[in-house]
């Protein structure tokens, strides 16, 4: 992986940058950057088939402040924002991630100490952390991984963004609990 080209992927690449980690087809990212066009998107997915369609969609909409990168987050994330500049990642999305229930494959989950470290390290002071999943386990999993490495955690009941995820409708739409938090890395 080679550290992101901002002037490469967005038509104006000083706006500030939201990033959805795990963005799947992109379809809530489509949506969001024509809402919000005072920033520019970077969606991430580890599946290139659907970074290579949601590119093409992208481009057909004509959207200048979206991008999708293939990688793997857990892992390429410090190299893909080596070269950002300070300040500009301004908000992180964690989207109902794949819970990887049994316990031999937990190890495939995406936010780890790593990932953690890597947001903190990239992310504005004041810039914020939005996960949101409806399993409760992970949840907890995640909010703690993200209080351990420097981050206060507040909980909210309602999505902060203008837009919702296929997931999230689904979820709501049948009356089951999502579990959500905003983190912001504490004061030093």
């Amino acid at each position: 992986i080679e550290p992101l080209d901002l002037s490469a992927a967005f038509a104006d690449p000083l706006l500030p940058l939201h990033i959805d980690i795990g963005c799947g087809r992109g379809r809530f990212l489509l949506e969001i950057s024509e809402v919000k066009r005072d920033r520019n998107f970077l969606g991430l997915e580890i599946r290139e088939p659907l970074v290579i369609e949601a590119n093409e969609i992208r481009d057909r909409r004509n959207l200048t402040n979206l991008h999708y990168e293939f990688c793997n987050a857990t892992i390429d994330l410090d190299i893909l924002l080596k070269d950002l500049p300070p300040d500009n990642l301004q908000f992180v999305s964690i989207q109902f991630p794949d819970p990887w229930f049994k316990q031999r494959h937990s190890k495939r989950r995406m936010v780890k100490d790593k990932l953690v470290e890597t947001i903190s390290k990239h992310l504005s002071d004041e810039g914020s952390v939005f996960i949101q999943t409806d399993v409760e386990f992970l949840a907890e999993e995640m909010f703690e991984l993200f209080e351990e490495g420097g981050f206060e955690r507040f909980e909210i009941d309602e999505n902060p963004l203008a837009v919702k995820t296929e997931r999230e409708k689904s979820v709501t739409g049948r009356d089951l609990p999502v579990y959500r938090a905003i983190l912001k890395k504490e004061k030093r």
